[in-house]
């Protein structure tokens, strides 16, 4: 059972930390240092999944800097299918994944993103978000963020397994996420507690990775600095 206290309390923290004028990677942190002082047992089992995690080599199969991004067709938050190759026509673009709309840290890292976008909308770069989410939870991240580019829906984390990014979360962690009021199962549609591993690629127009960020630790994600850089270089 959701503890409504509890709840109130990550979400002020998460408004809190998301709006720090400082590096997305401190904005993480920040948000990461008020959870354990809220929880430390939760933070204790995310550990221990990260140790698991690492220690399987997960993520390590995803695609390299140099080689091809496999195609997907996704649809986006309005139900309309997109193609990777039609995001390629508009320029280089960032692939982000996310585990969710109610993913604290994600929707840190999608507001970070957001303003990058704004960044280099004029330079025919830019970003799409793909998380599991079904459609309406998909429309409400974006327009939680105010994110001017479109969230695509990896149903069942098909793609996600695909590139080797998809992992269970695990009964300890599942336990404690659902008294947290994190709830995947209910914007999947499905209890499978399958989670991508927060990853981005930077696709050049030919299809070719240019930079990727791949960690199985959530709590951090590739610094928006490096994703500019990289989408400013490729062709």
């Amino acid at each position: 059972m959701t503890d409504p206290k509890l709840s109130d309390r990550l979400e002020e923290s998460f408004v809190r930390c998301r709006d720090l004028e400082i590096p997305l990677a401190d904005r993480l942190q920040a948000f990461e240092n008020e959870l354990r002082s809220l929880g430390p047992h939760f933070q204790a089992a995310v550990d221990a999944l990260v140790s698991r995690l690492s220690a399987s080599d997960a993520g390590t199969t995803a695609p390299k800097v140099g080689e091809p991004m496999p195609a997907f067709l996704l649809p986006d938050e309005r139900g309309q299918l997109v193609r990777l190759e039609d995001l390629l026509s508009e320029g280089p673009v960032a692939l982000a994944f996310n585990r969710g709309h109610w993913c604290p840290y994600c929707r840190i890292n999608i507001d970070a993103l957001a303003r990058a976008q704004e960044e280099i909308a004029a330079e025919r770069r830019h970003i799409a978000a793909i998380v599991p989410d079904r459609q309406r939870f998909a429309m409400w991240l974006k327009s939680d963020a105010k994110a001017p580019f479109p969230v695509l829906t990896d149903m069942d984390n098909g793609y996600a397994m695909t590139l080797g990014l998809a992992i269970y979360v695990g009964d300890e962690l599942k336990r404690m996420m659902v008294s947290s009021g994190w709830d995947p199962s209910v914007s999947q549609g499905t209890d499978n507690w399958l989670l991508p591993i927060p990853a981005t690629f930077v696709v050049g127009t030919d299809g070719i990775v240019h930079a990727r960020f791949v960690d199985p630790d959530y709590r951090t994600r590739m610094a928006i600095e490096d994703m500019l850089v990289a989408l400013r270089s490729a062709n």
